[in-house]
């Protein structure tokens, strides 16, 4: 039995310095080793997981967020990166700004464990744990390697005619 952790004995290791993450192996990040180094807003603690610098991954970036109880997020968007959210425990729920000239209103989404949420580039939008005694945790998947967070002052409705950037 040798020491690795499910990884090809005859890869570079990881540990060696110089030999940075490979990508010809499958790489374990454990939950003691989510790195809190990592693009936070007001109200959320976020902890990396997948990212360019712990794995090498050049399309995506993973973590999780927690939202203590009572507690809001700041208002914010991922720049160019389209977000994917897990919801793994509480009811957290996400806020975003909808309609058109003065007809704009927040729209809330009311989640469970279990749920998915997709939230498309450059949406400006912020995520709120009304529970009064529980923490509400998720995972996050994002289209960059990078923790692109954009605080905002406010939500504001996106054009939808706008050129991608």
């Amino acid at each position: 039995m040798t020491a690795h952790d499910a990884f090809h004995p005859d890869l570079p290791d990881p540990g060696v310095p110089g030999s940075g993450p490979s990508r010809a192996r499958v790489h374990h990040v454990r939950a003691a080793d989510l790195d809190a180094g990592t693009a936070q807003t007001a109200g959320m603690r976020r902890l990396a997981a997948i990212t360019g610098e712990s794995v090498g991954s050049e399309k995506l970036w993973m973590g999780q967020t927690h939202v203590a109880a009572k507690t809001s997020s700041g208002n914010h968007h991922h720049g160019h990166s389209e977000t994917a959210i897990h919801v793994v425990s509480g009811h957290p729920e996400f806020v975003f700004a909808e309609g058109v000239g003065e007809q704009v209103e927040e729209v809330r989404i009311k989640t469970e464990p279990g749920d998915y949420i997709f939230v498309p580039p450059f949406v400006p939008h912020r995520e709120e744990n009304p529970s009064g005694d529980e923490e509400a945790v998720v995972v996050i998947a994002r289209s960059t390697q990078e923790a692109i967070v954009v605080n905002l002052p406010r939500l504001y409705v996106l054009d939808p005619d706008a050129p991608v950037v």
